[in-house]
């Protein structure tokens, strides 16, 4: 079993939990209340930048150059994600220029751009995976429902496309070729996934 694997089955309470959460119920079957999606929409948008400069960081530290490349080509999918982000805030009204981060969102943001400063490349690829695979399985998970055409299909539509499943698997192989199998990596990435549960918390009682 590769080390990603053991750590996606080893916190799959987590992603469980997230599934299940009313917040991504609604999402799925269209009852989310239009100002909690909006609270997320802008937050969601503030944790991206932070990923995506996590990402840099990462490549920077890359061992090899050919991490470097996949680094590179992971921070344009979340480049493309903003650009989802941008068109839900034309459209539904939201500055996302302008957010000012929640605690839950600087608790996320905080510890994946600390774990990139300060760690080797190894920790900071597992302190991003479970963003990537987490979201990759709720897009699969609530698509494989056949949602009704509404308001958040698009969301589901994108999250459950192969390209996104594509990049979970790109950076969970850089998971397995530059972590190491320790108690630090096991923590880091449960603590990612305690961060993905806590948002989506934050956005529905928003």
């Amino acid at each position: 079993m590769t080390l990603s694997l053991e750590l996606w089955q080893e916190n799959r309470d987590l992603a469980e939990a997230c599934l299940h959460h009313p917040f991504v119920q609604g999402i799925g079957n269209g009852s989310l209340e239009r100002n909690k999606f909006v609270y997320y929409v802008g937050q969601d948008a503030f944790f991206l930048e932070a990923f995506a400069r996590a990402y840099t960081l990462a490549g920077v530290k890359s061992p090899d150059w050919d991490g470097f490349c996949a680094l590179h080509r992971l921070t344009g999918g979340v480049l493309d994600e903003l650009k989802l982000h941008g068109k839900y805030a034309a459209a539904w009204g939201v500055d996302i220029t302008s957010v000012t981060p929640t605690m839950a969102t600087r608790t996320y943001t905080d510890f994946v751009l600390n774990t990139a400063w300060s760690d080797v490349c190894g920790t900071t690829v597992a302190a991003l995976s479970p963003c990537m695979r987490l979201y990759a399985w709720l897009g699969q998970s609530l698509a494989a429902t056949n949602p009704s055409d509404h308001d958040y299909r698009d969301w589901i539509t994108t999250y459950g496309d192969p390209e996104i499943e594509n990049l979970a698997v790109e950076l969970e192989e850089l998971t397995d070729r530059y972590a190491t199998d320790c108690r630090k990596i096991h923590e880091t990435y449960r603590y990612a996934m305690q961060c993905e549960l806590g948002f989506f918390e934050a956005a529905w009682q928003s």
